[in-house]
């Protein structure tokens, strides 16, 4: 008999009953256990934890661990967690998440070119007012983030006739866009862009990157959409941003804390669209197919997938 999976969550008791039956449905030959029901020795025995969110005490506790798979794409907390005595992390790639996340960005920088928030305020405020239309051919659009998720929404704003340039931390290059990198790269890219993407992951190097001085580069009228995680975002400075009319517009997605706190000022700001973290969820099948693929061709030949670089933390 295979040693069991350990599945170690912090979900609510649905969310993760939810997974575990997808999971199970697609690894039938795998025995996976929530944490709390493994006896000592499966603990002992278990070399693989399939994860989201987990207390890092619960991971600590399975001494034998091979690899974390993890059912999420965003892994910077799960590293900053876990710590560099962890064993190798494995996070989700998924394409039908880079074709959610794509869509969504279509979707709000649509949002954004056709004026939807004005209309909302006009509509608020009774006015009937007819704004210019704007082709998507004069909208510069700005990706910061070229992986798999930033690569897909580049060529899906490319179809729907935007102009779109790119920014990387390394050289990329992409057919059909002008690609930047380093810190000349960004202040080119920030500068030329009507509307920017901000698709990074949270680093070391990409926390707190998108300052008072760096908004303030871009052009005046320009908007702004966060779909990467909040902290890449200096929420104070963001806001002077708006406030003093720099910048038009922010669509957040993301947010140090979740779900946003009742009194943050996000919520009743005029500039601001709040999402509740929805542009890109993980779908269950589709991911929990990743997953067994994954384990299987481990089981295999023992070769570990391709895991988490914890330098760049991600």
């Amino acid at each position: 008999m295979l040693p069991p999976i350990a599945f170690v969550t912090r979900l609510s008791p649905e969310e993760e009953q939810d997974w575990l039956e997808v999971l199970r449905r697609t690894m039938p030959e795998e025995r996976i256990l929530p944490f709390r029901e493994l006896m000592p020795e499966e603990r002992r025995l278990a070399e693989i934890a399939i994860v989201a969110n987990p207390d890092p005490a619960d991971v600590a506790a399975l001494p034998g661990l091979s690899f974390i798979h993890s059912l999420w794409a965003g892994v910077e907390r799960l590293v900053m967690e876990l710590g560099v005595t962890a064993p190798p992390i494995v996070r989700l790639v998924d394409p039908e998440l880079s074709r959610v996340m794509a869509e969504a960005v279509l979707a709000w920088t649509f949002y954004l070119q056709r004026d939807m928030p004005a209309y909302r305020k006009a509509q608020s405020e009774r006015r009937w007012i007819q704004r210019d239309y704007r082709h998507p051919a004069e909208v510069s659009v700005g990706l910061l983030g070229l992986g798999a998720l930033g690569s897909l929404s580049a060529a899906r704003l490319i179809e729907a006739g935007f102009r779109v340039e790119g920014w990387s931390r390394t050289p990329k290059d992409l057919p059909d866009i002008t690609t930047h990198h380093g810190e000349a790269g960004l202040d080119t890219l920030l500068a030329a862009s009507d509307t920017v993407v901000c698709l990074l992951p949270l680093t070391a190097e990409t926390r707190g990157l998108l300052n008072a001085e760096r908004l303030a580069r871009m052009p005046e009228g320009a908007s702004l959409i966060n779909f990467a995680r909040g902290a890449v975002v200096v929420a104070d400075d963001l806001i002077a941003a708006l406030d003093s009319g720099h910048l038009d517009h922010a669509v957040l997605d993301v947010f140090e804390v979740e779900p946003l706190p009742e009194a943050s000022p996000f919520w009743s700001h005029p500039k601001v669209t709040v999402l509740p973290h929805i542009s890109a969820p993980t779908t269950p099948a589709t991911a929990a197919k990743i997953v067994a693929a994954n384990i299987a061709g481990w089981r295999r030949n023992g070769a570990l997938p391709a895991t988490v670089d914890r330098g760049r933390g991600y």
